[in-house]
């Protein structure tokens, strides 16, 4: 059994680990079919070896060999650290600074078996968001990041530790890369071969930046999305009796039966695995199990007539849930679901992230791996079936939306029915609209998002603490005044950080999530900065927040789908801010290629910084969290959004340092038609 010590020593080479056959009681990542030529698959086992010395390459080649040629890629079993993985205390770190244990203690998160969704793989969740690419890079990682000093920064190339290269105390510790692929080769069958090849890595989005929290990390977000669909399209905030259907239980989707508990509805979620179905269920964060769509539909007959909260896990394909529901309406006139969304790993759709309802989990799983011509086609079909059946229920009212997985664009090129009536321009338009563009992309206007942060000390009283802090700051603000425009979000968040704790929220590290805007959360890492000073916390709190957020994401499908000017394919925001985070204070910066919508369909980064009761981490968290606020808001301005116009502008009262481009709108629309006339 390893301990923290024996992690931070180095690579184990000497002596060398026993060889050990994959532990087949853990859920696995699907198969990968890379469809490498010898000469790649030559390379593949040539870079692999690479992190080893060539005394240890006899031994090592076959078991590579096999490796690639089982499962698709080479994880190295053989190094996987004997150790329970875990975020351990951050005083237990054999670190020369409390910053580099702080980044240990996030990753070793990452990889615990209770938050990762393949932990074996190095993948925490999405299916195949990884935090490294084998298992060499994590002992590499942490043995740097033991020795590292404040005049040193590590650089992460795709999961590959670079190294370890002069800096200062005022630069970052950690800057993340991961899959910054030329555009033009910047596709799904290349990612594939080159994830092969060991060198790049889909790092989705808190996965490759070490600052995964847990299902928690959508529960807040997923809880406002419904919540406030329910407030928008079913006229009510009351949400008891109403149900909502959606899929996954897997990794971040996990959230979605805690989120329907908390919204006060009837939450039903399909899963087609069983270990992901148990395992929200023995943590708690799923109440009961249908094992067939019969039982199924009696549960949400009777939670729905008794106004019970509720959520139940369907163990089968969501494909047949959907279409039973609309056989129930068709049979019976009652429509069983008010709200609908989908949360299957669809960026991924081919490769484990949705299961076709033609096949069983287990049969899909070869499928996928033996015949992806043929799994691809039934995909499509799978697709087809599951919109049909959606649609036959929006018809009759019920609001389907859908939340960034990039469903509705897998069934469009599905040929599914999805697209809107008319012309179409350079992103579609499709029938059902994304929860940014038609609940969610105000608050980003607003410069609300997933804030979060980590209590390092592992206690649950540091925990409680932050949550008593963070619920008094904000009181705080209401009491001293906020704009009407944002005194909504105010008041859910404050309902929603007294309530956190009672709704056991905590899978893995002691953390929590928080949406927040630019003047809230610079005043709770103050507030939370102060209280370390004052010896009321027991350890560093690294400050942090979802990808998916104001400034962090570039998704013309997702986060900027509500961005109209025609720039929602331009990546410049996500670029810029991890750019500005950098110098501006950030602990580490991380900047991906994918996440959310697909590789290849986003740019997305994000940061982590740790707050250790000095005034120099009060100074970063003053500037850096301004930016990465005021960034995405003047972005927003910029395209033409009323509410990121009147935030921009209330900031910069705000700061004199400040000054944002405005724009000046066309005010006659018929002074364009008139200009471009002659040109007809």
């Amino acid at each position: 059994m390893s301990s923290l010590k024996g992690i931070c020593d180095g690579l184990p080479v000497d002596p060398v680990p026993e060889a050990r056959p994959r532990e087949e009681s853990v859920p696995h990542a699907p198969i990968r079919t890379p469809n490498l030529t010898p000469e790649e698959e030559r390379l593949a086992l040539e870079n692999a070896l690479r992190y080893f010395p060539p005394e240890l390459h006899t031994e090592l080649a076959p078991e590579f060999a096999q490796e690639l040629h089982d499962y698709g890629h080479i994880y190295m079993y053989r190094f996987r650290p004997q150790i329970e993985m875990r975020a351990y205390p951050i005083h237990e770190y054999p670190c020369q600074t409390r910053h580099a244990a702080a980044i240990m203690h996030m990753i070793m998160n990452n990889l615990d078996p209770r938050v990762a969704q393949f932990p074996h793989e190095l993948v925490t969740y999405g299916g195949n968001g990884q935090v490294f690419a084998n298992w060499a890079q994590f002992w590499l990682v942490m043995h740097y990041l033991s020795t590292m000093t404040e005049e040193q920064t590590l650089v992460m190339y795709s999961g590959h530790p670079m190294g370890l290269f002069p800096s200062s105390c005022t630069a970052p510790r950690l800057v993340i890369t991961n899959g910054m692929v030329i555009p033009n080769y910047s596709s799904r069958e290349m990612y594939e071969k080159m994830f092969a090849l060991g060198v790049t890595m889909y790092g989705q989005m808190t996965a490759g930046s070490y600052c995964y929290i847990g299902p928690q990390g959508i529960v807040h977000g997923t809880t406002l999305t419904v919540l406030n669909a329910s407030r928008r399209h079913l006229g009510t905030s009351n949400m008891a009796g109403k149900v909502f259907v959606t899929s996954g239980l897997g990794g971040m989707s996990g959230a979605q039966a805690k989120s329907a508990v908390i919204c006060g509805c009837v939450g039903v979620i399909a899963e087609v695995s069983r270990d992901a179905l148990d395992k929200r269920h023995k943590q708690g964060w799923l109440m009961e199990v249908a094992e067939d769509l019969n039982d199924c539909i009696l549960k949400i007959r009777h939670a729905r007539r008794q106004k019970i909260a509720l959520s139940i896990g369907y163990h089968g394909n969501v494909v047949d849930l959907w279409e039973r529901l609309a056989s129930e309406f068709d049979s019976t006139g009652d429509l069983l679901v008010d709200l609908g969304s989908d949360q299957t790993s669809c960026h991924n759709p081919f490769l484990g992230g949705y299961y076709p309802v033609q096949l069983s989990y287990e049969e899909a799983r070869v499928v996928m791996h033996q015949n992806p011509v043929r799994f691809k086609n039934l995909v499509h079909e799978s697709l087809r079936r599951q919109v049909s059946a959606i649609g036959r229920l929006a018809e009759r009212g019920m609001y389907f939306f859908d939340y960034g997985n990039a469903f509705l664009l897998e069934a469009s090129r599905a040929g599914a029915d999805v697209l809107k009536d008319g012309p179409q321009s350079l992103t579609p338009r499709f029938r059902y609209p994304s929860y940014v563009q038609d609940i969610m992309g105000d608050i980003f206007s607003l410069g609300f998002g997933p804030f979060r942060w980590v209590c390092t000390s592992g206690d649950p009283g540091d925990l409680d603490i932050t949550d008593n802090i963070a619920a008094s700051v904000l009181e705080e603000s209401i009491q001293e005044g906020v704009p009407d425009s944002i005194k909504q979000q105010y008041d859910d968040n404050i309902r929603w950080i007294k309530e956190a704790g009672r709704h056991q929220l905590v899978v893995g590290s002691q953390a929590r999530i928080l949406y927040s805007d630019q003047k809230g959360r610079i005043a709770i890492a103050l507030a939370f900065n102060q209280a370390i000073a004052d010896e009321k916390l027991k350890g560093p709190v690294v400050l942090s927040r979802d990808h998916h957020d104001v400034s962090g994401t570039d998704s013309p499908f997702r986060e900027t789908s509500n961005i109209y000017d025609g720039s929602s394919f331009c990546a410049d925001m996500a670029v810029q801010n991890v750019i500005g985070d950098s110098f501006r204070g950030a602990t580490w910066v991380a900047l991906h290629n994918g996440g959310g919508v697909g590789w290849g369909e986003v740019t997305n980064g994000g940061f982590g910084l740790v707050l250790d009761g000095t005034q120099d981490s009060a100074e970063r968290a003053k500037r850096m969290l301004a930016w990465d606020v005021s960034n995405g808001v003047a972005r927003r301005c910029w395209s033409g959004n009323s509410n990121a116009k009147e935030t921009i502008c209330r900031a910069m009262e705000q700061n004199s340092h400040l000054k944002v481009t405005l724009p000046n709108h066309v005010q006659d629309p018929g002074i364009l038609d008139r200009a471009l006339k002659p040109y007809e």
